[in-house]
């Protein structure tokens, strides 16, 4: 069966997500920073089991002073990767907070949180203490790197499982 799906990347300023989708979509990364003004949309096919699932990825501008979330954006999302950097702990406070805003407004969807940059272990902020808590919370946070592509098919496979009902 063939699945459209149209899949959220949310977080704060400069925690990944265009370099995630960069990665997943095109297997490139840039060191270059550049600001996603707006939204851009970007396809990928990914196979699960026998399914096959067309994921339009909406790259959703980042802002630190809370993102401003519109419900035009949000309708009709079937999951989003909450995407915060590993490397700044207040990212994933703030993508928890989004997670909740989000939840209210489309009632139960899937998502996954994502812990990205842990190609930079030596500057790593999310203790395993907070690992922990996250799992208690029903999280299994996925760490990728969209350096080295570490954690990134995985972390949109899941995502495309959850949407159509298959554990992935």
């Amino acid at each position: 069966m063939e699945y459209k799906k149209k899949v959220l990347m949310i977080g704060v300023s400069a925690v990944g997500k265009t370099s995630l989708v960069r990665r997943y979509v095109s297997s490139l990364f840039s060191d270059s920073y550049l600001t996603t003004v707006g939204v851009k949309v970007d396809k990928k096919m990914v196979g699960i089991g026998p399914d096959q699932v067309m994921m339009a990825l909406w790259d959703v501008y980042g802002r630190d002073d809370f993102q401003e979330l519109r419900a035009s954006t949000l309708s009709g999302a079937s999951g989003y990767l909450l995407v915060a950097d590993g490397t700044r702990k207040p990212t994933l406070d703030s993508a928890l907070d989004l997670h909740e805003r989000i939840q209210k407004m489309l009632g139960p969807t899937p998502a996954v949180l994502v812990l990205n940059k842990c190609d930079l272990a030596t500057d790593w902020e999310v203790t395993p203490e907070v690992d922990e808590n996250l799992k208690t919370r029903g999280w299994n946070p996925v760490r990728s790197s969209a350096k080295t592509g570490e954690g990134v098919e995985e972390a949109f496979a899941t995502l495309a499982g959850m949407m159509i009902g298959q554990a992935e």
